[in-house]
């Protein structure tokens, strides 16, 4: 090979290098060592002290344990929020995403509109919707004459969560839906209102089947984002009332860098059996929806 196609070659190593040096340094080095911590007693000070299984045996099977209710408790509450929010954020981006295509008037005032939120940093979504569910001056509660503790009561504080939640993500998965709309052949559209087809069977036999990779994306990745979910119950509810909305990262944040000892081992612990959850999660979204084909 000539020096000139051994440059050529190097080429794409060059473009790739920062990215992979990047990966490697801020999400692979740190992944492994705190797989390797969860097997660890480590206050985050001291050397770390090899326990083998002890964490992962403490919290999945001593029930009078501490850590035990936390991740049993921060699971439930986890995979809960992932399933009040998740469905909402696929459908809602999907019908606007729909409707939009329609080329309506303002449609750009519309786009940029639902698009928005998704710029706002969580501090700033959790502010804004704290003053709107306020139960002394917030305009939820006065616009509908209401006297309801919406971040401190049940089911109000989930109903919160999920609003937020869903505003706030809602115009990312629906900018990848109109993307994904504009693609769909129009030739299919026609032959199907020649058959006399209405809006309906069009949009479960013709829209639904043409964007079915970008649904599998976006149901993913979504899946993916709720189950990591922190700042807006952290934030907003503080876990409250008793716990109810306390997720999984709000307890490995707490036992890893919280008041007291820190106890990074079994926060690790709790962190590398959310990231196995998150997996089976995905894997299967993915198999049920690639077998459909």
């Amino acid at each position: 090979m000539s020096i000139e196609k051994k440059r050529m070659s190097l080429i794409p190593y060059l473009f790739i290098g920062p990215h992979l040096l990047l990966f490697i340094i801020f999400f692979l080095i740190p992944a492994v060592f705190g797989i390797y911590i969860s097997f660890t007693n480590w206050n985050l000070i001291n050397t770390p002290e090899f326990v083998g299984l002890a964490n992962y045996s403490e919290i999945l099977f001593k029930v009078d344990s501490t850590f035990y209710r936390q991740l049993h408790t921060g699971l439930q509450n986890t995979f809960k929020f992932a399933l009040f929010t998740v469905p909402l954020c696929i459908v809602f981006p999907l019908l606007f995403a729909s409707a939009l295509n329609q080329k309506p008037k303002g449609m750009k005032l519309f786009q940029a509109f639902f698009y928005l939120p998704t710029l706002f940093s969580i501090s700033a979504v959790v502010i804004i919707w704290s003053v709107m569910f306020s139960r002394a001056f917030g305009p939820i509660n006065q616009l509908f004459s209401l006297d309801v503790n919406w971040t401190g009561s049940q089911p109000y504080a989930w109903m919160a969560l999920v609003i937020i939640t869903v505003w706030w993500t809602i115009g990312g998965n629906m900018i990848i839906y109109q993307a994904a709309l504009n693609s769909v052949p129009k030739d299919h559209y026609e032959a199907a209102s020649l058959d006399g087809a209405g809006s309906i069977k069009k949009f479960f036999y013709i829209t639904l089947p043409g964007i079915k990779s970008q649904i599998l994306y976006t149901l993913v990745m979504t899946t993916i984002a709720q189950l990591n979910v922190f700042g807006q119950p952290m934030m907003l509810t503080s876990g409250g009332p008793n716990s109810s909305t306390a997720v999984l990262l709000m307890f490995i944040r707490e036992n890893a860098f919280g008041s007291g000892q820190s106890i990074a081992g079994i926060s690790s612990a709790m962190a590398v059996i959310l990231g196995l959850c998150i997996m089976v999660v995905s894997v299967i979204q993915f198999r049920l929806l690639r077998n459909q084909d």
